[in-house]
């Protein structure tokens, strides 16, 4: 394919070699960016039910996940979009120093509010993260042989599943909540440090005019759904009122707005061409109904565990991993598959298969569920989650030409976090103005008064709860159960429609070139593995002998020659 004019070397530039050793080295950089992401949510979903007692927010909770899903999928397609036309090392390193600073407004927040402000700066980091390390991948490793490298990323969420539990149930139970943010900046820190040294990606400069309007216009789209869904899923507001028809005509006119902007800008932020493409628009709402009817699931799986069922806060993070470890089995499996046989269909629709009936035993839990079976819940889940997550990313960043496949990556991700959000918000609502009246009966029961039960229900947490008469602390678990449980019926068509989706996505063959490689930015494959081999020789002869016969010389010169792009000559 033809390298964009962004992306083209001039006679001077070397282009960069992409021998294993680099590629692993460069892996490296994206490992930490993805451990400090995903360790913060492990740590984070443990610690939420502590967090909104102590800061007095148990009936807005939904806004810690809220926040943090409306700045993610705002930042995505920009991080997607300028990584394409100026280069993805600092974009990185700057979403890495964004997610630490965040974290440390985090652990020093002293009110409910100011503490999911931080929450949403993190998302501005956390999107970079994730939508940079898929590109990153996309960038040096072929479509061919990508698969393989989701093993050590399913790996780095084990990890993530195993310590993130440990350590916020240790932080809550033994020391203070603030710690599971502390914890984030030697992380990020780190993570940052190998960037610096190990990320070896080409600088560019943008040649065509940055399409600041579509990036205001998308930014207010994303604001006005959020806030439209989370409004009509309140008891404060509803369906009925004013204010949230008022979002809701904000997102009709700025999604037109950005339509409009989009067809015409010179270097638009989400190319309209893209959804001309069938199998990304496939793909892309497979992510979309899957964000919709899965992350909410996850959202307040913890709490349930945790209230419901009267576990520790350690207790009820360890009881995540089954689903962390189904998905990593998973997720390895599929991508060591996929590069053997180059064939890709059938994982998605066998996922969504598997999470219909994780969600399905999801709305059986009560508080009397023995916990070896919720885990095994969890591990189905988690099993389905990995059959299908990083499959549809690898088919949306193989079905473009790679000028864009920081774009479609940010894209695709970018509707599956929308899906994310309205699931979190609407859902999110359903459960906790259930859980709101049922607690205010608890307590109402209890002789408390309504201005006392009010209070006593927006700052009840876990360790409140074990200090409260058996009789009331059976009324609250039970109200816990019965607010979140039922929730699960609503997910399920959402899942049966992704397995819809999924029998019609078309079977296209894998790429065999990395996306620089394509760019003509880097050599790889086999002229990659010459060009080192030339280089080993050549510091191994001594240098008077270097010229002694013309087949020595051109033994050392021909692999450098091939790496020089056409564009180059």
């Amino acid at each position: 394919m033809t390298a964009t004019t962004g992306s083209r070397k001039t006679p001077g530039d070397a282009p960069l070699v992409l021998t294993q050793r680099r590629i692993w080295i460069i892996f490296s950089a994206l490992i930490a960016g993805m451990l400090l992401s995903s360790l913060d949510q492990t740590i984070v979903s443990t610690a939420m039910p502590t967090i909104v007692g102590k800061l007095g927010g148990v009936e807005h909770q939904a806004w810690i996940t809220t926040a943090y899903l409306l700045a993610t999928t705002i930042v995505m397609p920009i991080y997607g979009k300028f990584g394409d036309v100026l280069g993805r090392r600092n974009l990185f390193m700057i979403a890495i120093a964004l997610f630490t600073l965040a974290s440390v407004g985090a652990a020093f927040s002293t009110t409910f509010w100011m503490f999911v402000v931080f929450r949403a700066i993190q998302g501005l980091g956390g999107g970079g993260l994730m939508i940079l390390s898929q590109a990153i991948i996309a960038d040096i490793v072929p479509a061919s042989e990508r698969g393989k490298y989701m093993g050590p990323l399913g790996g780095i969420f084990g990890l993530s599943a195993v310590a993130g539990p440990l350590l916020g149930g240790f932080f809550v139970d033994h020391m203070t909540w603030e710690w599971a943010f502390y914890i984030n900046i030697p992380v990020g820190i780190a993570a940052f440090a190998i960037a610096w040294f190990a990320l070896t990606l080409p600088n560019k400069k943008a040649e065509k005019k940055i399409d600041i309007l579509g990036v205001l216009l998308l930014s207010i789209a994303t604001t006005c759904l959020i806030f439209f869904t989370d409004f009509g899923g309140s008891a404060a507001h509803g369906w009925g009122a004013l204010e949230t028809w008022a979002w809701g005509a904000g997102l009709v006119i700025a999604a037109s707005l950005f339509i409009l902007a989009e067809a015409k800008a010179e270097d638009p932020i989400i190319p309209l061409s893209l959804f001309k493409n069938k199998v990304f628009i496939n793909a892309t709402a497979i992510g979309f109904t899957l964000g919709i009817g899965m992350f909410s699931a996850i959202a307040f799986v913890p709490t349930f565990l945790q209230m419901s069922s009267g576990t520790s806060a350690a207790v009820s993070g360890l009881l995540m991993v089954p689903m962390m470890v189904g998905m990593m089995g998973t997720s390895i499996y599929s991508g060591m598959a996929i590069s053997k046989s180059g064939r890709y269909k059938g994982y998605p629709i066998a996922g969504t298969i598997v999470t219909v009936a994780a969600m399905l035993a999801f709305t059986t839990l009560t508080a009397q569920t023995p916990l070896w079976l919720i885990c095994a819940y969890l591990f189905v889940l988690g099993a389905g989650m990995g059959l299908i997550m990083q499959v549809v990313v690898l088919v949306v960043q193989n079905a473009v030409g790679p000028e864009m496949v920081g774009t479609a990556t940010s894209t695709n991700n970018y509707f599956r976090e929308v899906g994310a959000s309205l699931g979190v918000a609407i859902f999110g609502a359903l459960f906790t103005n259930r859980l709101s009246e049922k607690l205010l009966d608890v307590f109402s029961g209890a002789g408390a008064s309504a201005a006392d039960a009010g209070q006593a229900a927006s700052t009840l947490d876990p360790q409140t709860l074990s200090s409260l008469p058996d009789a009331l602390r059976d009324g609250i678990v039970d109200a816990y159960a019965s607010s979140l449980a039922p929730v699960f019926w609503y997910l399920i068509p959402f899942l049966v429609v992704a397995f819809a989706l999924a029998l019609f996505l078309k079977q296209v063959p894998l790429s065999d070139t990395a996306g620089m490689v394509a760019r003509g930015e880097a050599i790889g494959g086999e002229e990659a593995i010459a060009f080192e081999e030339a280089q080993r020789a050549q510091q191994a002869a001594p240098a008077e002998n270097a010229m002694e016969s013309e087949g020595n010389v051109l033994v050392a010169e021909r692999p450098s020659d091939k790496s020089t792009p056409p564009e180059a000559k």
